[in-house]
């Protein structure tokens, strides 16, 4: 939702691609996380889910798939920016990607001996590093389109450059 949110203020066409297209493959993620949850869960035992600590979620959502952070926190739109302005949203893209890095490198620390969790994990986790690329690909084109250097002074998107850093 961040990326889909977030091209509709790109500058160009190169950056309201990258983030169309990482946004539409973070959707395919979603999926195959929510398939590996689901696999994990669809058998479980009540003495299982209560083991396990699960059973606050399954109190809930018995074993149905519902997005939400380990800790519990279900996902909400304001998990996810969108200013407007293509240099703060390119660096919070790029920031979401290393956390979801993060994330992955700290699942596998946990699944590594289970190689049907931690192959589709691995194959998430590099893509990560490859949308990271593309965002930073993407920041570039914006700075390298604006006539000034100061990217930070003025939303480029809306403030023209020159008025903005030439009022002072």
């Amino acid at each position: 939702m961040r990326y889909l949110s977030q091209r509709f203020a790109a500058p160009n066409r190169m950056c309201m691609a990258v983030l169309t297209d990482v946004a539409t493959e973070e959707l395919a993620h979603m999926e195959m996380i929510g398939a590996m949850v689901h696999q994990l869960t669809a058998n479980l035992s009540m003495e299982e889910i209560e083991k396990s600590g699960f059973s606050d979620y399954y109190v809930d959502h018995t074993v149905g798939i519902w997005p939400q952070a380990a800790g519990g926190v279900p996902l909400t739109a304001n998990q996810f920016q969108s200013k407007g302005d293509p240099i703060t949203d390119l660096f919070e893209s790029l920031a979401a990607e290393q956390k979801a890095r993060t994330t992955y490198d700290n699942i596998l620390r946990v699944v590594r001996d289970i190689p049907e969790i931690a192959d589709p994990i691995r194959f998430l986790r590099a893509r990560e590093i490859v949308h990271f690329q593309r965002f930073g690909e993407a920041l570039r084109s914006v700075q390298e389109q604006l006539d000034s250097k100061n990217f930070y002074a003025f939303n480029p998107s809306f403030d023209p450059p020159c008025e903005a850093s030439c009022k002072n």
